[in-house]
């Protein structure tokens, strides 16, 4: 009895634990972000960024997306394309929104790296590629070679249960 017990725990425990898919790049791009920009998970947080040519937006919530306050908070962004790199410094403007802005341009192999650090946390940063088209994904083969061009990683995720 005692092994089936266990077992059934187990397979409970198992059931109502979050996939582990669920804050993997892969899963953000499919997910439909709240501001119509790209996210992503860093630390305790989740970061939305809204890149327009110019200006970078970022909204920070829990893993619950629950706002947190940015009030105080230090946050920088590298924007990369090519061979081109711009800062942008990053400033509080409501109470989860920070914004900032630039002289650089987008393309779909635009990255931008978040740099943000907020009081009383550890610093955290995150990588978005805001232009790439969705499903974009490209699976690396095990051996640590790149797919052939045009190969790409297809299967379909569901979003969580909240």
């Amino acid at each position: 009895m005692n092994n089936r017990a266990g077992g059934l725990v187990f397979a409970v425990t198992l059931a109502l634990a979050p996939p582990a898919w669920a804050h993997v790049d892969e899963y953000f791009d499919s997910v439909e972000a709240p501001h119509g920009g790209q996210l992503r998970m860093t630390g305790p947080y989740h970061l939305e960024l809204v890149a327009t040519e110019g200006e970078l937006t970022i909204y920070v919530t829990d893993h619950a997306d629950n706002k947190i306050s940015v009030g105080g908070g230090l946050a920088k962004a590298t924007v990369e394309t090519g061979q081109i790199r711009n800062q942008v410094n990053l400033h509080p403007v409501a109470d989860n929104v920070l914004k900032g802005s630039g002289a650089f341009s987008l393309t779909a192999e635009t990255v931008v790296i978040v740099f943000i650090k907020l009081p009383d946390q550890d610093a955290h940063s995150a990588r978005f590629m805001p232009l790439r088209p969705k499903g974009a994904f490209v699976e690396k083969p095990k051996d640590g070679t790149s797919p052939p061009d045009g190969e790409t990683h297809h299967h379909h995720h569901h979003p969580p249960k909240h």
